[in-house]
């Protein structure tokens, strides 16, 4: 009997699968004719092959355990016999290697050419193919709106809220107002605290605010007021059980697909100014340089004074009047918390903090939608104001929950924020591509510090590789993850971190205000309790990642959109990325990248260099190597394989 191991199947474009497997360094290989109609990311079990010298171990699927789903966005096309009514579904997962047969019986109002979400009935084996039926007839292929629902129904998330869940946020909301005197005189009262909330100008819900009071001797009681989700969302309820299945709020590039209802996220939830709001808040006691001298957590109502922008709080800061600076609204205040936020960015950097800085792109878009100019984001002093204070409520209240649980006979469970040491073959191999692109990081035996990376991002910084580099680094890192276990965050230098701040978009947030909340009423955590919350924590990593695609997959969308109306235009771009059919070239401003095809360079043949990054002409020596500067147009753009190719000028 061969030996049988157990997993989640990654599939390739080329439909290979790979299995990754506990203990075991490399993945295990499945050919085509053993995938066994196993899809991306399924729970399967794997046969191991007999091992053939100077190949990695083979397997073949001998049983699904689990799909990981089985509905799917696509275009419908007619079949040749436009007599039966049937389609096949050509899938925008190009993971998908099959197409889909939907019966006419099974269409509904589908259009040849309309993208669907489709449900898949029936898949025998891989000799035939996978029937489905269509759930949803999304429009036609092409259009904004249609686009953008593809992308996040494709990523496992819904547009839409079912009445049930609708209704369950307008009973919460009902009552929460009904009960509303009462429940405010249980908690502390901050509504005669100077209080604001600093959000981006699109910002639809506003969940955190910072209030300000200065105290005598010079010190400030500084409050971090999160909305109180855990009030309005009870745990086993319609909406609860929503919002564990979403995870998350996701970002598009032209919208936001919300975790809660609107009746909730927006309203009732949202610490709109000149508001009562219930929150759930951290409050410190520090001097002028943010040392913490008290800190208290627990319920509370406040009422903000002001919604400021980051531009608008940032003018705020800066405005001088009669030649003395700071006199805009609130900017006392503004300055003082700005002050102390730059004592924490130097703490953290001192203490190892890796500092990423990375571009974010956004899109102006038209009326209906098309992209008509990009620009980067710029990260303003009041960006970094509200980060630092979220870090510390996030670090404060990891703290005190893992020192009260250690402490605990009874055993009590937490979620964490987590990001464990980078993995030591990946610092290996980023090591190596530095040295080709001229830069070291030094590592002892592949273990690294945090304190050793920056030093590393610093002499790359303003290099022409400096964005390459970034996102090598990054990827060489273990991903944050939540987890019942503490390991401290690497990345932020921390020994204790949770997430906190954010629960009318994220999940995990609302479970820590459950669990801390228990903890502060003295409320036990049964044993049986602790698998759950793992659970919790690792649906949520996962559901993480989607969202994080879904955005990267709506941006990809309009940076081949815009190109798309600039076919034939010349642009300045970075070479990030070398292989032996072409290079990949990043344009400079949107972010854009796309391949200049080896054939297509009609002035040599070239070659690649692997070891150093780079090809070669054959007859010149000319070289172009990763990190390099160019000119490039743009020969054409194709919109449903989101690709883009360029020619060098």
């Amino acid at each position: 009997m061969p030996k049988k191991v157990s997993g989640h199947i990654k599939i390739t474009s080329k439909v290979i699968g790979y299995l990754p497997v506990e203990g075991v360094l490399e993945d295990i290989e499945i050919q085509t004719s053993g995938i066994k109609t196993a899809l991306n990311d399924d729970e399967v079990e794997v046969a191991l092959l007999p091992l053939v010298k100077g190949i990695r171990q083979q397997g073949e699927v001998t049983k699904i355990i689990k799909r990981a789903r089985m509905e799917f966005v696509g275009t419908m096309e007619k079949v040749d016999d436009k007599a039966s009514g049937d389609f096949f579904l050509v899938p925008d997962d190009k993971k998908f290697y099959r197409d889909i047969l939907v019966p006419a019986s099974s269409a509904g109002n589908a259009q040849d050419g309309d993208k669907v979400f489709v449900h898949i009935t029936e898949w025998k084996d891989m000799e035939s193919r996978p029937r489905g039926e269509v759930l949803r007839v999304l429009g036609k292929k092409g259009v904004h709106d249609v686009e953008m629902q593809s992308i996040v129904l494709e990523k496992g998330f819904d547009t839409d809220f079912t009445p049930e869940v609708e209704e369950d946020a307008r009973k919460a909301a009902s009552t929460a107002r009904e009960n509303f005197a009462q429940e405010v005189a249980s908690r502390k009262d901050f509504r005669g605290t100077t209080t604001f909330t600093i959000d981006p100008v699109d910002a639809k819900d506003f969940d955190d605010a910072i209030s300000f009071k200065e105290l005598t001797h010079g010190d400030y009681e500084i409050g971090v007021h999160i909305a109180d989700v855990s009030h309005f969302v009870t745990e086993g309820t319609v909406l609860d059980k929503e919002a564990r299945k979403r995870g998350f709020s996701v970002y598009l590039v032209d919208r936001t697909i919300p975790m809660l209802p609107e009746e909730l996220s927006n309203d009732m939830c949202s610490l709109n100014p000149r508001e009562d709001k219930l929150a759930f808040s951290a409050v410190f006691v520090m001097t002028a340089k943010g040392a913490v001298k008290e800190k208290w957590f627990g319920k509370t109502v406040i009422n903000s004074n002001k919604r400021f922008t980051y531009e608008n709080a940032m003018e705020s800061i800066n405005t001088v009047k009669d030649g003395v600076s700071g006199a805009g609204e609130f900017s006392k205040e503004l300055n003082i918390l700005n002050k102390i936020a730059k004592i924490y960015q130097e703490e953290r950097r001192i203490n190892g903090a890796i500092e990423f800085e990375t571009d974010e792109v956004k899109f102006q878009l038209d009326a209906e939608g098309v992209p008509i100019s990009v620009y980067r984001k710029e990260r303003l002093d009041t960006h970094k104001l509200v980060e630092e204070f979220m870090l510390l409520a996030n670090r404060e209240v990891a703290e005190v929950v893992f020192k009260v649980n250690e402490k605990s006979k009874d055993g009590r469970a937490f979620i964490y924020r987590i990001h464990p040491e980078p993995n030591v073959e990946k610092i290996e191999n980023l090591s190596i591509f530095l040295k080709a692109l001229g830069f070291e990081l030094k590592s002892k035996n592949g273990n690294i510090t945090s304190k050793d990376i920056n030093a590393m991002l610093q002499k790359i910084s303003g290099s022409p590789a400096e964005s390459l580099i970034k996102t090598a680094t990054i990827r060489s890192m273990a991903k944050a993850i939540y987890s019942t276990k503490n390991v401290g965050h690497f990345g932020l230098g921390f020994e204790f971190y949770t997430h906190f701040t954010s629960p009318i978009r994220r999940y995990p947030d609302l479970i820590v205000h459950r669990l801390l909340q228990r903890q502060l009423v003295e409320g036990k955590v049964a044993q049986d309790e602790f698998v759950k919350y793992e659970k919790i924590s690792m649906d949520a990593s996962e559901k993480e990642i989607s969202a994080a695609e879904a955005e990267r997959a709506s941006i990809k969308y309009k940076q081949v959109e815009y190109m798309s109306k600039r076919v034939g235009q010349e642009f300045e771009g970075t070479i990030s990325g070398v292989t032996e059919w072409g290079i990949y070239v990043e344009e400079v401003t949107s972010k854009s990248e796309g391949m200049i095809k080896l054939r297509d360079m009609k002035d040599d043949m070239y070659e690649l260099d692997e070891k150093n990054y780079a090809i070669i002409g054959v007859r010149t020596g000319k070289k172009y190597s990763l990190g390099d500067k160019i000119k490039f147009k743009v020969l054409n753009a194709d919109l449903n394989k989101k690709i883009l190719d360029f020619a060098m000028v």
